[in-house]
Order: structure tokens, then sequence, then C-alpha cells
């Protein structure tokens, strides 16, 4: 089955508007045959007339009404579709889908959404809590455009992986604890601790850094989201290991933090599909570039 053309409908719409076909063929840039076809096609297509001539002037029939009213829509809608994908691929307006941990969602891409809301207003962000694979995984299927992960990393073919982050790991510590001032894997290890679940990348960058002194602690606790360990930490449950971003604000008074002996880090990538990038993900991009820390 054939379609209606937006152009033919346009032609009709712009008939009804001036009454005259020759008046519709000089506003459209069109040849009076041209115009003439583009009815006759019409009137082909539904099996019925569309206009009349009442007075010298073209008028729409009940069906060329019905088609008319139809047909102004259609062309506003078409027009705005193609406004909506102009400001998209000028970077005005669009949406990115970008996954990160839960650390980095809570503590640095509420910094990189203010300032993208400030200078991108009209671009949409969408924000999956996944673990690190499973960004991996959506990039390659598609589903996500950019990803924060931690790092290192395997390749991964059509990924672009690039190091942003670089921040120490620190131990946190209730206020209450008389607590030395580096802490070491043999003196934390006797400690109540509460750790991120083993299936994080911290979780096994810690079970390092304790087993460098022959130390398998068992935490009391294991969760997967920072801030509710750090409130743990505040009531006095134990003590935690979680990384330090200097543009993070302090922790709560009834937290310290200490720095660690042997020091540890944690590092971040960024990570997108290789090749050319939509102007609103570059945008998105530029914002989390400009928190980079190495």
């Amino acid at each position: 089955m054939r379609e209606i053309s937006l152009d033919r409908l346009r032609t009709l719409v712009t008939i009804a508007d001036l009454g005259s076909f020759a008046e519709a063929a000089r506003t459209l840039n069109l040849a009076p045959p041209t115009v003439s076809l583009h009815i006759a096609e019409l009137e082909e297509r539904v099996g019925g007339a569309l206009l009349s001539r009442t007075r010298g002037r073209v008028l729409p029939t009940a069906i060329g009404e019905t088609l008319v009213a139809r047909g102004r829509r259609l062309l506003l809608d078409a027009q705005q579709a193609l406004e909506d994908v102009q400001r998209q691929v000028q970077g005005l307006a669009g949406r990115v889908r970008l996954g990160a941990s839960t650390g980095a969602i809570a503590q640095l891409l509420p910094q990189a959404l203010e300032t993208l809301g400030q200078r991108h207003p009209g671009i949409d962000v969408q924000v999956a809590v996944l673990t690190s694979q499973e960004t991996l995984r959506q990039l390659t299927a598609g589903t996500l455009d950019i990803g924060l992960i931690a790092l290192p990393q395997l390749p991964v073919k059509g990924v672009q992986i690039q190091p942003w982050r670089l921040d120490p790991v620190m131990a946190f510590l209730p206020a209450r604890w008389e607590v030395p001032e580096l802490v070491t894997p043999a003196w934390l290890a006797e400690q109540p601790l509460i750790l991120n679940d083993s299936t994080t990348r911290l979780s096994r960058l810690t079970s390092e850094w304790f087993a460098s002194e022959g130390q398998q602690p068992t935490p009391r606790i294991q969760l997967n989201y920072n801030d509710a360990i750090k409130s743990l930490v505040a009531a006095g449950y134990g003590a935690t290991l979680l990384p330090h971003e200097a543009s993070t604000p302090l922790p709560d008074a009834r937290v310290v933090m200490r720095p660690l002996k042997p020091a540890l880090s944690r590092q971040l990538g960024i990570v997108h599909r290789a090749g050319e990038v939509e102007r609103s993900t570059r945008h998105v991009l530029d914002v989390l570039w400009a928190l980079r820390v190495e």
C-alpha cells in the first residue's frame, strides 16, 4: 500500500489556505501541473474528491477538510521532529545514557551534572547503577553511551577506555576511637570492619592490601553503597576503606580519615564507544574530563 507523501499533504494544505492552485504553486515554488498532479494522486489514493471550486475559489470538500486537518498535524509533527533532531545534532539537546557505580554516582557525578545543567540544560542524562563489567557489556551492545568504570580492564573491541581519576583510598574510622596516624593492615584487621561487597573492584583492592601483611579479616557487613557505609562508620559500627575524592565534602564530624600504610589508590576510567560521538555525548564527556585527577 502506497503511503501518503508529506509533500502532497503540504500542497493540499497550502491550496486550502490560499484558495487557489496558482497561488499555491507560487508559494511552494512548484509548476502548476505539479500542484495539479499532487492533488490528483491524493484523490486517487483516498478514492474521493478533496477540493471543489465555488465562486472562483478552491475549497476543501468534507473529505478534504478531514485530510487537511490531519495533514496540518502531520506537517507540524514532521517539522518538530526535524527541529528536535537538528538540536540534537548541534548538541543543544539530546539524551545521553551513562552507567556508573554507586560510589561515582554519589560523589562525582552530581558535580558533573550540575555543570552540565548550567551549560547545556537541554541535555538529559539517564544514569544506570552498574558494575564495571555490566557497563562494558552495555556499551558494546549499544545501550549505553558513556561509562565510569574501575581500572584496569582488558581491552574491549569497539570501546575506548581512558584513565580518568586516581584517588587515594583512606581509612574512615569512628571519631571516638583511638586511631594511629597511619593505618596498617595489621592494625585495621583487628577492628570491626564494614567493607564493599566482593563483586566490586574496591573489594579486591582492599583484600590485596590486607594480604600484603598476611591479613584476611572478616567484615561485620559488606555493602555496595558508600554513603550507607559512611553512616555506619559515623554510628560507631565499624571502620572502612573507601576512596576519597579531593573535590568531595569532608565526612561527618563523627568520622575521621587516616592515610594507609602502605598507600592504596583507586583508579577510575571513562569509556565510550570508539569513533565519532554525538555532540550531546561530547558535552557530557567534557564536564566529566574537567574532574580528571592524575
